[in-house]
């Protein structure tokens, strides 16, 4: 078999004294599309900053592309953060933010050239948010928002993408939409490896996953792993997983109790009926008003 192109060899960090990831051993092949999934805490983001050079093994190697990054950033290979990190108060358009991306290009030059702005221009319109391409990076939604630091990111033309929580913060359309552009990009050859709290859109999504819990719990297909016994290790609770129509889904078990046992006497709201829908299953359209006569005659 072909070397990964990411390997992490009996690796262990900690932050002071407290071990945020301990003995780890994984690996990524080129071209694969994988997932880390585990409870927050678990040290996902802390395995991401690792293979990003951001931080330095207590123990263990870190090889990316076959080098031993010793604690120092690969060119190969690209990040899109958690929105969460971002100062959306800093003034910067959306086309300046994706020009980050050539920042390494750009050498001693201090500004983008031609080539450049052309190259940002046509990830803007791939990725379907040229016209926002003036706008500050704050007046956009929690998907456009990600697709801008995804353009960032691709415009530095990597082989592997890393992604902290791409889906995050975002409507389920929005989160749909960030997981089928980034399976045609691994189409295209990208490497990929990504975090995500949510195991069901991973399930759907994604070929192969890691559980981890600061250790390394298991490895592979979704169908394979994500059974109740390795969730319940993973998570430290108990998990359902199901089959509906061919799909997997997983959940949380339910509690035993139901609300009534927790809030024995609920104030109650006020009751709304429910909006009225036409044969086809749509809200009827609202009939227009007619003016009022003095305003007809103006």
């Amino acid at each position: 078999m072909a070397q990964p192109i990411i390997e992490l060899r009996n690796v262990t960090f900690g932050y002071g004294s407290v071990p945020a990831v301990e003995d780890i051993n994984l690996h990524l092949h080129r071209g694969q599309f994988a997932g880390l999934v585990g409870p927050s805490g678990a040290g996902k983001t802390t395995l991401l900053r690792l293979i990003l050079g951001l931080l330095r093994p207590t123990r263990g190697t870190v090889f990316v592309e076959g080098m031993d990054l010793r604690g120092k950033p690969c060119p190969c290979v690209a990040y899109v953060p958690q929105v969460e990190t971002i100062d959306w108060n800093f003034p910067v358009t959306v086309n300046q933010v994706v020009l980050m991306g050539r920042i390494r290009r750009m050498g001693r030059r201090p500004w983008a050239s031609r080539q450049d702005r052309l190259a940002a221009q046509a990830m803007l319109e791939r990725l379907g948010i040229a016209e926002f391409a003036n706008r500050h990076i704050r007046d956009l939604s929690g998907g456009q928002q990600q697709r801008v630091f995804l353009a960032r990111a691709l415009l530095a033309e990597p082989d592997i993408l890393v992604l902290d929580e791409p889906t995050a913060g975002v409507d389920l359309n929005a989160q749909e939409n960030i997981l089928l552009l980034l399976a045609d990009l691994n189409r295209e050859g990208v490497t990929i490896l990504m975090t995500t709290h949510d195991l069901n859109a991973a399930a759907a999504h994604l070929p192969w996953v890691f559980c981890v819990n600061h250790f390394l719990i298991a490895c592979g297909p979704p169908d394979k792993v994500f059974t109740p016994e390795i969730l319940n290790v993973t998570y430290k609770g108990h998990m359902v997983v199901f089959r509906h129509d061919g799909q997997l889904f997983v959940g949380q078990q339910p509690h035993s109790h139901t609300y009534q046992d927790v809030v024995p006497n609920p104030v109650p709201g006020e009751s709304i009926a429910p909006p009225r829908m036409d044969g086809d299953g749509r809200h009827p359209r609202p009939k227009a008003r007619e003016a009022p006569a003095e305003a007809r005659r103006v």
